[in-house]
């Protein structure tokens, strides 16, 4: 198979990404990390790309393709600042541990896309429709595979943790398919299926880091608190983008949560707060199996004329500043100050 169009992608540097992500002002005043944090994560990227080449060259091809699409390298970052923030002059003991994490990230958003039937990702083809069904199945795996080789560097408590976090995004897969089209399970099951599938595994990458540096076990805690609160906010935030964002932006279609039956914290509110035959029309509207574009903009109607986006764009504030106000244990410094300031916009980000 031929390798599609624009598999390579440059990736922004890390000073477009925090200008656009906390603004220039806040990026004026991180100046100076940024060229060491560049630093991290090419060391971080080097790593993950040793391991990725297979016997099998279509294979090799399938898992960098999934890996050039793996993201804004959100975890790396947040790993590599952690670190630092805990007094470390060098990456090195936690890079391969950062690699290992990306590749589970990029596991779970392969298989994501071949159970939600994506076209798109990041404004190219989805790894189902690059590579087909079956080879982004075995691809994904083969990714976790080598994130475990990866992890297999560090002491048994780091392996079980990498573990436990994978169960916790199987669990929270099969907890979000449970509850497809059903606007019954309220917030307690919306939490249950969040904090599984993307808090517990920056929780867990946070207080690995925080371990390897040998710290006191309230560093340890506070970085797994400050990596689950900082995962809700950044998935609400995305529940709210993926029906009122850009998609130029975002670089997929919105409304997949529609689509695909997930009721979100926004879905949740919205149907909380509409009556009448408005709540039952936008009811018999989510629970439909194929929506046509009426009915995705019209549930974008009746969404915004709820009020919801504002209290749920709230409620990602709060879990924001939980995330920052559980930092307080770190030693005061500019990479406590960037963790800072990355909860704060995983609450407002645009993409």
């Amino acid at each position: 198979m031929t390798s599609p169009a624009g598999a390579e992608p440059v990736e922004p540097s890390i000073e477009h990404l925090v200008a656009e992500t906390l603004g220039p002002d806040v990026e004026r005043e991180l100046v100076g990390l940024l060229p060491i944090l560049e630093q991290d994560l090419a060391a971080i990227d080097l790593r993950l790309h040793q391991v990725l080449g297979s016997r099998y060259a279509q294979l090799t091809e399938a898992a960098r393709y999934a890996c050039s699409m793996g993201g804004k390298r959100v975890r790396p970052l947040l790993m590599a600042a952690a670190y630092r923030a805990l007094g470390a002059d060098s990456p090195q003991p936690i890079v391969s541990l950062a690699a290992a994490f990306q590749l589970i990230h990029t596991a779970t958003l392969v298989h994501d896309d071949v159970i939600d039937h994506a076209d798109t990702r990041r404004g190219r083809p989805s790894m189902p429709r690059a590579y087909g069904v079956p080879l982004s199945i075995v691809s994904g795996d083969y990714l976790f595979v080598r994130a475990f080789e990866l992890a297999a560097e560090y002491p048994k408590s780091i392996i079980l943790r990498c573990g436990e976090s994978c169960a916790d995004l199987v669990e929270g897969e099969v907890l979000q398919e449970s509850a497809r089209f059903d606007l019954s399970g309220g917030r307690a099951h919306y939490f249950r299926v969040v904090e599984r599938k993307t808090a517990a595994i920056i929780a867990a990458a946070l207080a690995s880091c925080a371990e390897i540096r040998e710290v006191a076990p309230p560093q340890i805690d506070a970085l797994a608190g400050y990596g689950r609160s900082l995962g809700i906010a950044f998935q609400i935030r995305d529940d709210l983008l993926d029906v009122l964002g850009d998609s130029d932006l975002l670089g997929k279609p919105l409304f997949g949560d529609f689509r695909e039956g997930n009721p979100t914290l926004l879905t949740l509110e919205a149907y909380g707060r509409l009556e009448g035959r408005r709540q039952g029309e936008f009811e018999e509207l989510f629970q439909l199996r194929r929506k046509r574009t009426r009915h995705l903009l019209r549930l974008k109607e009746l969404v915004e004329l709820s009020g919801a986006p504002g209290a749920v764009a709230e409620e990602a504030r709060t879990w924001a500043e939980q995330a920052r106000a559980a930092l307080e244990p770190l030693p005061p410094g500019p990479f406590r100050r960037l963790l800072e300031q990355l909860a704060v916009a995983a609450a407002d980000r645009r993409f």
